[in-house]
């Protein structure tokens, strides 16, 4: 893994096959396109309703990466640089960040999420300090149980949600710890 750093607004994360780099409105009507309601089946957040949500939500994000709260990212192919997806680090400036992530549907199945999560890791583990990494990730939404499991995670508690579709979600909350050097 490559890592560029200047600030969080700049950095770059490289992959064997991904580009991890900072969320912009040229991804606006792409999150819009993909960010559906199968892709939302286990989350917290629902898919937009119109562009402009999407436009609200990229502009927050940005806010957020330049003050050092998150550090939130499109997801691209690192050859052909087709948009594959969005991760981000949540709450950067604690001792207990949170990831997030999801990869539109056609791109399911080749491993984005754990290369791009395995990344993130190893971001986290060279430039913040930080206690636990939180991965809440719903019971019944098996592929993505897979990565915080590969990560070390270890479940720390359960509880409900509603999400913002009213759809009941049981969630594990993982606790990723840090890697010792």
């Amino acid at each position: 893994m490559i890592i560029k750093r200047q600030k969080t607004t700049n950095l770059i994360i490289q992959t064997k096959n991904l580009l991890l780099q900072p969320i912009t409105l040229d991804y606006a009507e792409e999150i819009f396109k993909e960010f559906t309601p199968e892709i939302t089946t286990y989350m917290f957040p629902k898919s937009p309703d119109k562009i402009e949500e999407t436009i609200e939500f990229i502009k927050t994000a940005i806010k957020k990466n330049e003050t050092g709260i998150d550090f939130q990212v499109v997801i691209l192919d690192k050859t052909t640089k087709e948009y594959l997806g969005n991760a981000g680090i949540h709450n950067i400036n604690t001792k207990t960040p949170e990831f997030g992530i999801w990869i539109k549907k056609s791109a399911h199945g080749n491993a984005y999420g754990k290369e791009a999560m395995i990344a993130f890791k190893e971001w986290i583990d060279d430039n913040l300090d930080y206690d636990y990494i939180l991965y809440p990730v719903d019971k019944a939404n098996y592929a993505s149980k897979r990565i915080p499991e590969l990560l070390g995670g270890e479940i720390f508690r359960e509880y409900d949600q509603k999400s913002m579709n009213n759809k009941d979600l049981h969630l594990l909350e993982y606790r990723i710890y840090p890697t010792k050097k």
